[in-house]
């Protein structure tokens, strides 16, 4: 039952970067009564800088970036690995239905809800920040924020063909979810060392500006590798689900 409910709980679990971006505000809009909380001014003036929309939208888009990879995962090894899990997956292709047809409505499914809750967090994050009251709302700058954090979703989406191909390879959750990890470790240690523009799962969170301008960390070549990798990953996907002996 519990697995069910863990893409709901994921998302809930994502959704919260708004309220912790919200309370950061509050914090630094008043530092002196935030005094008794000890060093949580000090971590919330690191993480997002001052109390205005652009620190606020800037600290999502970095949430996007860091927490975008992980949540999409976790919806794609369940899409793709439940039946394995469940021992359904038998009954799944017992159906009339080409089994391409069923990675691809997979597929659709992983993106379709990943750009939703995408799309519902940036506006429980745009409620949140009128609640709060911080100022440098524009018009502008909203529709730059959207772009950049919507654009890093469209991004890291395709990267995750590999994580449907080892929840189906690996018949489960655990394969991809170390997977998943372990590209995560990756990703910060290229950006680190200066090559996250040639490692495609780098290029989400370069993509969102947490490294600087996009413009800078980025180069053509960076979206050529990223758009090669998907392609790879989803054809080895299908490849697996039309080959592979699913009656073990």
């Amino acid at each position: 039952m519990w697995r069910s409910k863990v893409p709901f709980f994921t998302a809930l679990g994502f959704s919260m970067a708004p309220l912790a971006g919200g309370l950061f505000m509050i914090i630094l809009k008043d530092p002196e009564a935030a005094k008794s909380l000890g060093l949580i001014t000090t971590k919330a003036q690191l993480l997002t800088g001052t109390a205005d929309w652009p620190a606020f939208l800037g600290f999502l888009a970095q949430a996007v970036a860091a927490g975008g990879m992980v949540l999409f995962s976790m919806i794609t090894i369940w899409v793709f690995g439940r039946e394995f899990s469940d021992h359904t997956i038998k009954e799944l292709l017992a159906l009339p239905t080409p089994r391409e047809a069923i990675v691809t409505a997979k597929f659709i499914v992983v993106s379709i809800w990943s750009l939703a809750i995408t799309l519902l967090i940036f506006g429980v994050a745009l409620i949140v920040g009128r609640l709060v009251v911080i100022p440098g709302w524009s018009e502008d700058l909203v529709l730059t924020s959207f772009t950049s954090i919507l654009g890093t979703a469209v991004l890291t989406i395709p990267l995750t063909s590999f994580v449907a191909l080892l929840a189906s390879v690996g018949r489960g959750y655990m394969p991809p979810f170390g997977f998943t990890i372990f590209t995560l470790f990756l990703a910060n240690l290229s950006a680190i060392l200066g090559w996250g523009d040639w490692f495609p799962w780098a290029i989400p969170g370069l993509f969102s500006g947490v490294a600087g301008p996009r413009a800078d960390a980025l180069g053509l070549h960076s979206y050529v590798l990223l758009i090669l990798f998907s392609i790879i990953g989803i054809i080895a996907t299908f490849y697996w689900w039309r080959s592979a002996d699913q009656t073990k």
